[in-house]
């Protein structure tokens, strides 16, 4: 067998290794292939000090093969912004919700969560029959639900719901940067690094800050 010859089974073998994991991906939909639409439901932004929660909610066709798909934190920058292009082509309905500090602050986290996932539902244009829930159940949500722990990884449809999500918010952060570019949010999204404290400190909060997130940085 030549280099070349070696190189391009080489290059076979991984793709169909990729497509067998897809396919993999696809179990729980397959298992509740009984319900007509199925709609994947992941969030991103529970953690951050600052900036919104932001639900995703995508109904896949079930003969929907995306390629490269994975749990949003496993994946590059540009794979994500690539893959989020191509899940909102394929798609038959998507939709995000976006809850901001302001609520979180007013409710906690978690039920500002649910809001976000709740909103993403609505917004779909479709009613989904069955909802595969990343690790969680909605409450209020009237549709039948199946929480998969680590679902984003287990589930085309959450992992779906998951770029979405992420994609969106790191969108939202990119564009507070400019309103804010002493904190550093195009660079950490919010998230707690050393440097975001250490601008927390000399400036004080911004008025995307979660103060129940802060509530114990002493500022200079």
């Amino acid at each position: 067998m030549t280099k070349k010859e070696e190189a391009a089974l080489k290059r076979q073998l991984k793709i169909e290794t990729e497509m067998a994991r897809v396919e993999q991906m696809c179990a729980f939909e397959k298992e509740y292939s009984s319900y007509k639409l199925i709609c994947g439901i992941d969030e991103a932004g529970r953690g951050p000090l600052a900036g919104p929660v932001v639900a995703g909610a995508c109904i896949l066709p079930k003969d929907a093969r995306i390629m490269y798909i994975n749990d949003s934190k496993k994946l590059s920058e540009k794979k994500r912004e690539l893959l989020f292009e191509e899940i909102k082509d394929k798609a038959l309905a998507y939709a995000v919700g976006i809850v901001d500090e302001k609520v979180i602050d007013q409710i906690n986290i978690l039920q500002a969560t649910y809001m976000a996932m709740r909103q993403a539902v609505e917004k779909l244009g479709l009613k989904p029959d069955l909802t595969l829930n990343d690790a969680v159940t909605i409450p209020d949500l009237g549709i039948k639900q199946v929480p998969i722990v680590k679902g984003d990884a287990k589930s085309i449809s959450i992992a779906s719901a998951s770029i979405l999500a992420k994609v969106t918010r790191d969108h939202l952060m990119m564009e507070y940067d400019k309103l804010y570019p002493e904190y550093g949010f195009a660079k950490h999204k919010g998230y707690g690094t050393a440097a975001h404290y250490e601008a927390l400190r000399k400036y004080g909060p911004s008025k995307i800050h979660r103060m129940t997130f802060i509530k114990n940085v002493e500022f200079e």
